[in-house]
């Protein structure tokens, strides 16, 4: 008996599992709020489907997302006509011609999404030498999850503290006194979110840099909210499936208990 209350709750904590972390050490932002968060949230489709828009409008210049394939995107709302139109619009490696030559051919819905480049080389030299990471399990592999990105994404524009330079062109102190962690060098951006400070990408959002479907004003603090859930879904698509399953999981084990607890009672009885 005891056995199947210690297997109950472990069953209802699976459910409660927390994203896989970075090794890296990075600063803790403050707690988010989101639809798909606690044992009955949900993901929020039209939200979803807002941060596709601005994957696709804004980051896939970049970054590559090869866990996900056009199809999936019916799991959000798109029609099988609107995939097909999407896809359309990239090209994929085909098979070669009757003379051996390598061909394209339009992608089709099955499909993964099409990375930017054709390589990592290609990557680093579109990018001052810094590779840009695939999205598929990004928010996953943050500590924080989908908070830290959101508040990664939202960091920027802050400035370092002004300072000096000594002879020796070392940095002093700045007019406070304080000392200053680091200098910035070519290619970086300081956003205090991110392990060390310094960021090989520039602010990728800023407001209206996209136009929405449905109208939803595009500031950069909805465009950040919208693009993480988004990609929270594509790194665990199978969350509301889970959590169902999850629920059904308790609800049968406490269930069972009771039932065993009552025929354990039946049959203990004399002897009580």
């Amino acid at each position: 008996m005891r056995g199947l209350v210690i297997l109950t709750a472990a069953a209802a904590g699976l459910l409660f599992l927390p994203p896989a972390i970075s090794a890296e050490k990075a600063a803790h932002p403050e707690p988010a709020r989101w639809s798909f968060e606690g044992i009955f949230g949900t993901y929020d489709k039209a939200q979803l489907r807002r941060g596709y828009e601005v994957y696709a409008g804004v980051c896939s210049g970049c970054h590559s997302l090869r866990l996900v394939a056009y199809r999936n995107l019916k799991e959000i709302g798109y029609s099988v006509e609107q995939i097909e139109k999407i896809a359309a619009e990239k090209e994929v490696p085909g098979d070669p011609d009757e003379e051996g030559e390598p061909t394209t051919r339009k992608a089709i819905p099955s499909d993964k999404f099409v990375p930017p480049f054709a390589n990592a080389n290609a990557a680093r030299a579109a990018n001052n030498g810094a590779l840009p990471p695939d999205l598929s399990l990004m928010v996953k592999a943050r500590l924080g999850g989908p908070g830290y990105v959101h508040a990664l994404l939202t960091s920027y524009g802050k400035k370092l503290p002004k300072f000096e330079m000594d002879a020796h062109g070392k940095i002093k102190k700045d007019r406070d006194k304080k000392p200053i962690p680091f200098k910035m060098g070519d290619g970086l951006e300081y956003n205090p979110l991110f392990p060390g400070g310094k960021i090989a990408m520039a602010p990728p959002l800023s407001d209206e840099a996209i136009e929405y479907t449905d109208k939803t004003k595009a500031t950069v603090p909805q465009m950040s909210r919208d693009v993480v859930a988004f990609l929270q879904w594509a790194a665990d698509p199978w969350l509301e499936d889970r959590k169902r399953l999850g629920v059904k999981a308790i609800l049968f084990l406490i269930l069972l208990s009771g039932l065993l607890f009552a025929w354990k009672r039946k049959v203990w009885a004399d002897v009580h």
